[in-house]
């Protein structure tokens, strides 16, 4: 399988198999013990047309018996039952919800009884988080002390809300997690090049982070990007190619929200997959104008 990376000294992201199924990692999540966690491709699937191949979504059109073994083979590498897996009900919030037993398996096996979540907690292991994503940003959040977990969805309406912030503060209120003791990774998504926005959210974003956002100065993430200037909204906004028109970048804005909540730089894996520009691989609402399926991040914690 072939990406298109952002252009860096490193990559990022592990490529793995398992069953004939490629799927992504991130190494800071790997190493820290307590989690399985993954985000897909759109291989290893049985899907078909435009949900080729790996697709999560009933919602977009797709047979649900497909959509579901699609969840029965991540289930294997997850090493759990379908039926261990919750999803978020994504409708672009900053709604969080604290998974319990009860939820266990909603969205995918049975109805939820809740609506308008994007972002998920819990402490309970071998519940398995998922989140779904087609240019938005999923983040992965592990409390290594206190053995919790987070996943969240994050588009633009997400991020210029914060949700990166609220997770934290959620895991705080829930678990009494402290911030630096956070490991995070931001995941496949719209890179800053694809990312074309119009002024509202524009505005939106230097409302949020401000002419200058100091505490990054010094922040060193291995050349993604300088590291001796301060950022604020005209770093993670640049001029489009046309008046009144600019480039988001998601993944910087994001980071700068960990950083504001608490989280350590040093702590961050950060992606370097742009959805759009790997649209064979991905799935990219921007680059197939809405004609695709949804990957999945999931996230569980281990027994250990």
């Amino acid at each position: 399988m072939e990406f298109i990376y952002d252009k860096r000294e490193k990559r990022v992201l592990a490529l793995r198999e398992e069953n004939g199924i490629p799927y992504l990692t991130f190494p800071k999540l790997d190493a820290c013990g307590i989690v399985t966690h993954l985000f897909t491709t759109r291989e290893g699937g049985v899907s078909t047309g435009q949900f080729r191949s790996m697709n999560f979504s009933v919602r977009l059109g797709d047979a649900r018996e497909n959509v579901l073994e699609n969840y029965r083979r991540i289930a294997g590498i997850l090493q759990c039952d379908v039926s261990d897996i919750t999803g978020t009900v994504q409708t672009h919030t900053t709604n969080i919800r604290r998974v319990t037993e009860e939820d266990r398996g909603k969205v995918v096996c049975k109805e939820p009884d809740y609506d308008n979540v994007d972002g998920l907690v819990t402490n309970i292991p071998g519940i398995a988080l998922a989140a779904f994503t087609a240019d938005c940003v999923p983040i992965y959040f592990v409390d290594p002390v206190k053995k919790a977990i987070g996943l969240a969805h994050s588009g633009w309406r997400g991020t210029a809300a914060d949700m990166a912030g609220k997770m934290v503060k959620r895991m705080e209120a829930e678990f009494g997690t402290k911030p630096s003791d956070l490991i995070c990774a931001i995941g496949p998504s719209i890179c800053q090049k694809c990312y074309e926005v119009d002024e509202t959210v524009a505005i939106a974003f230097r409302e949020l982070l401000g002419e200058v956002t100091t505490e990054l100065e010094a922040i060193d993430r291995s050349g993604s990007y300088p590291v001796k200037e301060n950022w604020g909204f005209r770093k993670v906004l640049e001029d489009g190619k046309s008046a009144g028109k600019y480039q988001l970048d998601l993944w910087l804005a994001n980071l700068i929200l960990l950083v504001r909540a608490g989280v350590l730089p040093e702590r961050v894996d950060v992606t370097d997959l742009c959805t759009a520009e790997n649209k064979e691989v991905l799935f990219s609402h921007r680059a197939s104008q809405g004609k695709r399926g949804n990957m999945g991040a999931f996230i569980k914690l281990t027994d250990k």
